[in-house]
């Protein structure tokens, strides 16, 4: 019998299959997470050029926001073909494919002579950086006992974080003193790094760790449909996605596109200042990241209150700049905003942890695809929203920043209609978990 069948998904202690960890594991899976380090800083980038993109391509906010509106739709919608692809080929494979695609689309992106090629690329990035996440939570799956998951996700999360913060101070000095093409295509040669790291020193599993033969789903259309309905019937996985729908897109929208312009156009920063206030947002992530991590890994039922209670802050701290009299927020309201924006990504990081116990190691991919379509649809949403109301109200960031209020209401209500659902499925999980446990032979 293969070591997975003893696997128990629905119990964070270790059990008979777990895989060991240990130095082998961190360094494989540290590959991984060089890629989608990588991946982010690709990703951002646009975070910090966007005015230079502006006045590069000749465009108004709304055409502005397309630029990450597609590139966040077609990450989207590759979660769940990417899940299935993950489940089905493995991690290597498609990180493999989605860094040659996500460098060539940064790199496509500094060589676009308009405003069409440079839309294209942008798509092309979306569409590989769709593939790496999902593919290194996964590795961690395969690699590190599931004890270990919460905080081996929010790890993962942090060193994107990392990548974010490459692009807010490296990439936004170097845009402004080597210029648009060299600052493009330098960050590109990352990618060629990473992958052949990947090629030489990335494996799918430990050795005596294989998936259980006929485990990977079936090609076909059936088939497909069939991985993709058992994950959408688990209360933990449509919970997850929720979480990750409501906590993550506040800090996506304000670091991948309007922080900056808000800050500069809208508060009187300077583009120095502003520059450090985005750095903040990344720093106060990776060490509340940190936190959560360890807490969750602890205290299983914190992720409830962590996730509805992060959602809280933010909503009242943005709310608090929006409805500041006068002209301009004061700098420690917006150094307060900035730090509670900081907790968006590791509690959107908390939907993963809904949907892993909910779903057996052959359907981790696919209902990880789920979840993490989640913040995306969210961000791309108001990413959107707010490009249209700025240009329809001539620039108003009180209205335009409003629409975040929207999608939050939407996102708690359902929220707090499956949480009680996906605890008593959890609970009788656990109970039918240490049962087999008992009578599965050592």
């Amino acid at each position: 019998m293969s070591r997975d069948k003893h696997r128990t998904y629905g119990s964070g202690a270790g059990l008979p299959g777990d895989p060991p960890g240990g130095r082998r594991a961190a360094l494989v899976w540290g590959v991984g997470v060089a890629v989608y380090f990588v991946a982010v800083i690709f990703r951002t980038s646009l975070g910090v050029a966007g005015l230079d993109a502006a006045d590069r391509f000749q465009v108004n906010a709304s055409a502005l926001s397309t630029f990450s509106i597609l590139q966040l739709l077609v990450y989207a919608g590759m979660q769940i073909p990417v899940g299935l692809m993950v489940d089905r080929f493995g991690t290597r494979k498609v990180l493999v494919l989605g860094v040659v695609l996500f460098t060539a689309g940064q790199l496509g992106f500094a060589l676009s002579p308009s405003y069409g090629t440079a839309l294209a690329s942008r798509a092309l990035l979306g569409c590989g950086d769709a593939m790496t996440f999902i593919s290194v939570l996964r590795l961690g799956t395969r690699w590190f006992p599931a004890r270990r998951g919460p905080l081996i996700g929010q790890v993962a999360a942090l060193f994107g974080m990392a990548g974010n913060l490459v692009s807010t101070v490296f990439l936004s000095r170097a845009l402004h003193g080597l210029g648009w093409t060299t600052t493009f295509v330098g960050s590109s040669l990352a990618g060629v790094l990473v992958l052949v790291l990947l090629l030489v020193f990335l494996k799918d599993h430990p050795e005596g760790f294989e998936p259980a033969p006929g485990s990977a789903p079936r090609a076909g259309a059936a088939s497909v449909r069939r991985q993709i309905a058992a994950a959408w019937r688990e209360p933990g996985t449509r919970l997850g996605m929720w979480v990750h729908f409501t906590t993550q897109f506040p800090a996506m929208v304000f670091l991948l596109l309007w922080g900056l312009p808000f800050l500069v156009e809208d508060q009187g920063l300077t583009r120095a200042t502003a520059g450090e206030l985005l750095t903040l947002v990344v720093l106060s992530n990776m060490a509340v990241g940190l936190a959560y991590g360890q807490i969750i890994a602890r205290h299983h039922a914190a992720r409830a209150p962590l996730a509805l209670g992060t959602v809280a802050a933010t909503a009242l701290l943005w709310a608090a700049t929006l409805l500041h009299p006068g002209d301009h927020a004061p700098m420690w309201l917006l150094v307060t905003l900035c730090l509670v924006l900081g907790a968006c990504g590791p509690a959107s990081m908390i939907g993963f942890d809904f949907a892993r116990p909910a779903n057996p190691p052959e359907r981790q991919g696919t209902a990880s695809g789920i979840v993490n379509m989640g913040g995306f649809v969210a961000s791309m949403t108001t990413l959107l929203a707010v490009g249209v109301l700025l240009d329809a109200t001539g620039d108003d960031y009180r209205i335009a920043f409003s629409s975040v209020f929207v999608l939050e209401a939407l996102g708690v209500a359902q929220i707090l209609r499956l949480k009680a659902r996906t605890h008593r499925r959890e609970r009788e999980r656990l109970v039918a978990s240490r049962v087999e446990a008992v009578h599965v032979p050592a």
